[in-house]
Parts: C-alpha cells; structure tokens; sequence
C-alpha cells in the first residue's frame, strides 16, 4: 500500500486491539472511517494535514482495518459499544484538549455521539458522506443494503466479500485504480475477517425499535450543542444511500455549516474529489484557526 504508513500503533479497548495511524505535531485532526473501509480511505490527509502543521489520527474500528477481528459472538458490534470504543481510544490517545473531527458514513454516527457528549472538546467538524440520526420521515433503506441483511446476503458478504467489493466498485465515480482497490480491501481477505462489515449493515436501525435508532435520536437532540462550531461538509451528490435528502437533514441542523457539493462524485468524495477536497478541508482549518485563536 504504497504512501500509506505500514506500520500502525495500538492501544487495547476492551480487552482488543485497537489500531490506528498517528502522523505528525501541532492541533490533533482525528478521522473517523465508515464501512466497509479504514483508516486507509484517509490516507491523502494523513499524508497532507502533518505537513501543514497538524497531527492526524485516524483508528480502526473494532474488525475493521488493522484492529483485532472478533466474532459476532465475542464482541457485540452495535453502534452503543462502538461509541464506548471510540470514547476510550481517544482518552488514550488524545485525553485532553479540543480536537478536529473528520467523518464518514458510520463514523459520522460513531464520533458525533462523543461530540455532543464532549461539545467542549470539539474544536472543528468535518463531514463527509456520513448521517448522525435516524433515516429522514418516510426514507427507507436502499435495496442494497436490504439485500445485505438477508440470510443469502449475509453469506455474499462473508464468503464473496461482496460488500466491500461492492463499496469499491459503486461508492466511486471515477473508477479506482487496482492498487488503490487492493488497499481498500485487503484487511477483508477471508471470511472471519469479514464479521464487522456484515455486522456493521445489520446494525443499521430501520425502525425505532432497533438499538442503534436510540444513539441517533439522541445525537439528533444534542447536534444543538454543536451549532457554534465551525463545520466544513463536502458531499458526493451520486451517493445513492448518502444522498441529498441527509446533506438537506444536516444543513437543517447545523445551519451554519460551509457546504460544498460534488455533482460527480459518489460516496467516497474523498477518493473522487482527492485534491479538491483536501484543498478545501486545509483552507477550512486555516481559515478557523485563526477565527479560534483570534
């Protein structure tokens, strides 16, 4: 994985390691994967934000990347104890002081809990692709996915990685290379590696009832907390689960928020929009480090 660190730190959560990359010194920038990708999906920034004077982080979620791969059994993948995770990786990590976040798809839902949880903490927001509440009034689940949660789609995605294939073929625009590809899906090379990524689609709540719409509602609540933070979204509008029904939710909530849409671009905006992206997100921690210190 060529420009990628091959060499990731840990800390133990849970009892599991917990990998992560940790670049560079100055302000803590902390960049928060979705599924079915991991820190890897971050990794022009990881090379573009220590140059520029900032320390970037970005964890691996239980299962995912280079952290411990568990079974459904031995760890309960649910949003609640991923939250629980991510709140005692940082208190490992980065234990004091504002930090920057920087989100996608699920890590969106992951990280704003600690935020609304920790508003003192949080110094910037960076969204990309991602929801933190509930699906909007009368929004269902794309076919996709539904298919994924069904007993034949659960064996596609163990056995024939389909979902993370799938990721890699359907969340872009312009197509990845084969490297780029290989690096997307190689912690994901043998069924018993592929537990999170089934696991992580089950757990999306498509009714009241399930455990994880409770964690959303409540983030919704609290998104309040955030209004007065500086917040930079950039959104591929050819996200067919991510679409402009959730951009129209989050400029509702964060009404202050600095939007830019990406006409081409698919769920992974980052890997489209490379440099126009993080073009975008350098001038945004510039332009507010000084409205911050100033």
């Amino acid at each position: 994985m060529t420009g990628f660190p091959t060499r990731p730190r840990s800390v133990t959560v849970g009892g599991l390691q917990y990998a992560y990359v940790d670049e560079g010194s100055g302000p803590p920038v902390v960049l928060v994967h979705g599924n079915p990708s991991w820190s890897y999906h971050f990794r022009s920034l990881l090379d573009r934000l220590p140059a520029s004077g900032h320390r970037a982080i970005a964890p691996d979620h239980i299962g995912m990347g280079r952290s411990a791969k568990p079974t459904a059994a031995a760890y309960p993948h649910t949003l609640t104890r991923r939250v629980a995770d991510f709140t005692d990786f940082l208190a490992q990590v980065v234990p004091t002081g504002p930090v920057t976040l920087v989100v996608h798809d699920w890590g969106g839902a992951i990280a704003m809990a600690w935020a609304v949880a920790n508003p003192e903490r949080v110094e910037r927001l960076v969204l990309f692709n991602t929801a933190a509440f509930p699906l909007p009034a009368g929004k269902g689940l794309p076919l996709v996915l539904r298919a994924v949660r069904t007993p034949p789609g659960g064996l596609a995605v163990r056995h024939l990685n389909a979902f993370a294939l799938g990721a890699a073929l359907l969340g872009v625009r312009r197509r990845m290379t084969a490297a780029v590809r290989r690096g997307y899906l190689a912690p994901y090379d043998r069924p018993e590696h592929r537990v999170a990524v089934l696991e992580f689609v089950r757990d999306l709540p498509v009714s009241p009832e399930d455990p994880a719409h409770a964690v959303l509602r409540d983030t919704e609540q609290r998104l309040t907390l955030l209004r007065e933070k500086p917040v930079l979204i950039c959104w591929g509008m050819r996200d067919f689960v991510l679409d402009a029904d959730i951009l129209e939710r989050w400029r509702q909530l964060l009404p202050e928020a600095e939007v830019h849409r990406f006409a081409d671009a698919g769920h992974y905006v980052l890997e489209d929009e490379t440099s126009a992206v993080g073009d975008l997100v350098l001038d945004f921690l510039r332009r507010t480090a000084r409205t911050i210190t100033g």
